[in-house]
């Protein structure tokens, strides 16, 4: 017992790889062993996860389960990892959305053995990103994730499934290349890559920084500004914020239903915990001089986002620009919480902080379902055409009620949880960017308008003729792996303030 609670998240990150190991050494025609092999390795990290979220204590400061063990001593880098409010919040939301998506990846055929591998090795990616405490290792785990994303949706996707992963790898690994930068000057100039220890020296470096191996050296002040564009491009690319924002509708429209799910779910998140974890830290006054620019970029996001989901006649790239609308909130609290920081409007910013974490939880819940029921609805119809559907609610009542409940969580219904992250951006955003804030509400008006055009389209209407006699219902797995996302939509609706304390206190220790 002692061992597992000083190694609780080594054991959360790497299970995935382990089990990843494993199902390799079992026979590829065997696809119901590797299935369900797959679907209980990845209960595994669930169950680390649920036992890590309930001895988490909010009230302790400072990071907690942290392990450190020497990796790469020649750079001062090391195995560093630990968890706050935010990082736990996020590793919990990675566990659920694997083995929920691993459930709904049934319909795979083809190298079954290969794709729940891939999975199992995202799901490593994605989660040394929230633990890593050290900059290398937060690299080496973002560039981690991007490797099996890529293959599933080159390998699973649909017909433009080239085009998808290409556009995917090229626009990511373009923003890693800045970011890669961006470390290596802060490691030089600080002599470590402990976020720890960074963050600790990181105000009060002073001086010229020699580059090693030129006769050249830079104002550290010209260090800072570098690296701290390099990572806003780097974040703002993985969000995505507008106009970084042209990879995400064809990745997510070509990849395979679950890697929609894990893409909107947990990928898109990625970006907004670097703000989180480290630009505001870090760069607390290039953010505030900075912040008009990322609130207005977040602005267009939630506006242009809504409206191209409302002209859009494919179900899943619909799906696909509501995730552009809805992450465009989490950056407009982040973008207020880095303006009023110090202000008089510092009680406006961390509402605002808390809620843009919120809805980076949020959104992972209601972006993962609609793209579940919409894999659904493709597997039995195999069009994604909204135009071709219509009048489906008799054939499918089951399937209609979750679509229609998840959608409204996704609209920001009062009594579901998209509407209380939703509100908290808002009102903690107001005081402080009054106009874009005002502005941001053309985003929800359009949000509601392309939801009911969703479900109009889908259920509602005279039957199309064509699927009279179709067994289009819901199956009982489908049920099971959906039915937590709905029960977590309605919890946090009525009752927010089981994750939302956890939050808080770690955004109230960021403004110190």
């Amino acid at each position: 017992m002692e061992f597992l609670q000083s190694h609780l998240l080594s054991l959360i990150l790497f299970s995935p790889a382990v089990g990843a190991l494993l199902i390799l050494v079992l026979p590829k025609e065997k696809t119901a062993w590797i299935r369900w092999a797959a679907f209980l390795i990845s209960l595994i990290p669930f169950g680390l996860s649920l036992w890590l979220w309930a001895a988490y204590d909010p009230s302790q400061p400072g990071y907690q389960f942290v392990e450190q063990a020497a990796w790469y001593p020649t750079v001062r880098s090391s195995y560093h990892v630990g968890v706050d409010g935010i990082s736990v919040s996020m590793v919990l939301l990675t566990t659920l959305l694997t083995p929920l998506s691993l459930l709904i990846s049934w319909s795979i055929a083809e190298n079954v053995r290969s794709y729940m591998v891939l999975f199992l090795l995202l799901e490593t990616g994605m989660l040394g990103v929230f633990l890593a405490l050290d900059l290398l290792l937060f690299f080496v785990f973002w560039e981690v994730g991007l490797v099996p994303m890529y293959f599933l949706i080159n390998q699973w996707g649909s017909a433009n499934r080239a085009y998808a992963s290409f556009k995917f790898l090229i626009y990511t690994m373009a923003g890693s290349l800045g970011l890669l930068l961006a470390i290596q000057m802060i490691g030089v100039a600080s002599g470590t890559f402990d976020l720890i220890t960074i963050t600790e020296r990181w105000a009060t470096l002073d001086g010229p920084l020699t580059l090693l191996g030129l006769p050249i050296t830079l104002p550290i002040g010209t260090v800072k500004a570098v690296a701290f564009w390099a990572f806003v491009i780097a974040f703002a690319i993985k969000v995505p914020i507008w106009p970084f924002h042209t990879w995400l509708p064809d990745a997510h429209t070509e990849a395979p239903t679950a890697g929609s799910m894990i893409l909107a779910g947990v990928l898109l998140k990625l970006g907004a915990y670097g703000f989180l974890r480290l630009v505001l830290p870090l760069y607390p006054e290039q953010a505030q001089i900075y912040a008009g620019v990322l609130g207005l970029l977040a602005v267009l996001a939630i506006i242009f986002g809504a409206f191209a989901s409302w002209g859009q006649d494919d179900f899943k790239r619909l799906v696909a620009y509501s995730s552009v609308n809805h992450m465009g909130f989490v950056v407009l609290g982040i973008a207020a919480a880095a303006f009023a920081r110090g202000s008089l409007s510092e009680g406006d910013a961390v509402f605002a902080l808390n809620g843009a974490v919120l809805q980076m939880f949020n959104h992972g819940l209601s972006a993962a379902g609609m793209f579940l029921l919409v894999g659904v609805i493709y597997e039995r119809t195999h069009t994604r055409s909204l135009k071709e559907w219509g009048g489906l609610f008799p054939l499918m009542p089951i399937y209609g009620g979750i679509l229609i409940f998840t959608a409204m969580a996704s609209l920001g219904l009062p009594g579901l949880n998209g509407f209380v992250s939703e509100f908290m951006v808002v009102r903690g955003a107001w005081p402080i960017f009054t106009l874009y804030t005002a502005l941001s509400m053309i985003g929800l008006l359009i949000t509601g308008a392309y939801i009911l055009k969703g479900i109009k389209l889908v259920l509602h209407g005279p039957m199309n003729e064509k699927w009279a006699g179709h067994r289009l219902e819901i199956s009982r797995r489908e049920v099971i792996a959906i039915a937590p996302l709905m029960a977590l939509m309605l919890l946090i609706g009525v009752w927010p303030s089981w994750i939302v304390g956890v939050i808080n206190q770690t955004v109230l220790r960021l403004f110190g």
